[in-house]
């Protein structure tokens, strides 16, 4: 199977000297659907941000990351195409990313933006087939109805599913959602979760998310990275992150990972994620 991405010997130290990603070697197959979860500081946005090109790794260290075959950065430098790469990047931000005082419509053809002159941009003009693009995202993600409301009108939920759709039709190959539902209730999160379980499925596109809660990654994720202190300390079957495995990798901080309850309820055989075959092997627990 092809790799969606590839990430050797990356590292990054913040200014304060605190290291946010030690020494990282990641493969994620085209296709998949991977969980990324951590405590709060264990460098899971970070890890986002750099596979999107929005963030440089350390200058003194060896590292690169290769989204389908082409750099985004490499030796503590982004790529100079990164624009062209980024295109094929869709990133579902935690609080949205839209402009509230623009119609829906308009914030999800943004996704489009890369494949017009630099005057439609500018201008906003979108033709009829562009918009019926658009609405048809929308429509999948289940809110067709609001395509002319101010962005602002919509609930959480429905502003995070509007940003899903944006990365439907900027036709993103790989999609990163950094804690797409930390601020949702149950019912809103389920949704959210199972919009990227369908375009996953449906499209065959790579979703990494990271997530809060080790349940929701069971049930959404069949393959989960864990992050402690900016390491990889388990990447394997989301099915063996039992409360034992996650004590013994995080110690106190388990509880709060494990975050116990029934978040969103269990999905039905309809949107459950295409299961993967294979798995790497689980890491060493950290010491």
């Amino acid at each position: 199977m092809d790799a969606a991405i590839r990430i050797n010997t990356l590292s990054k130290t913040f200014g304060n000297g605190r290291q946010a990603l030690q020494h990282i070697d990641l493969r994620i197959d085209a296709g998949e659907m991977v969980a990324l979860i951590g405590a709060s500081g264990s460098g899971k946005s970070t890890l986002l941000r750099h596979m999107a090109g929005l963030m440089a790794g350390d200058a003194d260290a060896p590292g690169s990351i290769e989204v389908h075959g082409r750099s985004v950065q490499r030796n503590g430098k982004i790529a100079g195409d990164i624009r062209a790469v980024r295109a094929g990047i869709g990133f579902v931000f935690q609080q949205f990313n839209l402009v509230g005082r623009l119609p829906v419509i308009v914030n999800v053809l943004a996704g489009m933006l890369h494949q017009m002159p630099l005057w439609r941009s500018l201008t906003r003009w979108f033709t009829p087939a562009e918009k019926a693009r658009g609405i048809e995202a929308l429509r999948r993600v289940g809110i067709a109805e609001c395509w002319a409301q101010r962005a602002s009108t919509l609930s959480g939920g429905q502003q995070q599913r509007a940003a899903i759709a944006r990365a439907m039709v900027q036709g993103a190959r790989v999609v990163l959602a950094d804690e797409p539902i930390a601020s949702l209730d149950p019912e809103s999160s389920r949704k959210v979760m199972d919009m990227l379980a369908r375009i996953n499925r449906e499209d065959r596109c790579t979703v990494v998310v990271s997530l809060h809660q080790v349940n929701v990654a069971i049930k959404y994720c069949p393959r989960t990275i864990a992050l402690h202190h900016g390491r990889v300390v388990y990447d394997g079957p989301s099915a063996g992150l039992t409360p034992e495995v996650l004590r013994g990798l995080y110690g106190a901080q388990a509880d709060d990972i494990l975050a116990l309850g029934d978040h969103i309820s269990t999905l039905d055989d309809k949107t459950r994620p295409v299961p993967h075959l294979a798995w790497p092997a689980p890491l060493a627990h950290a010491a």
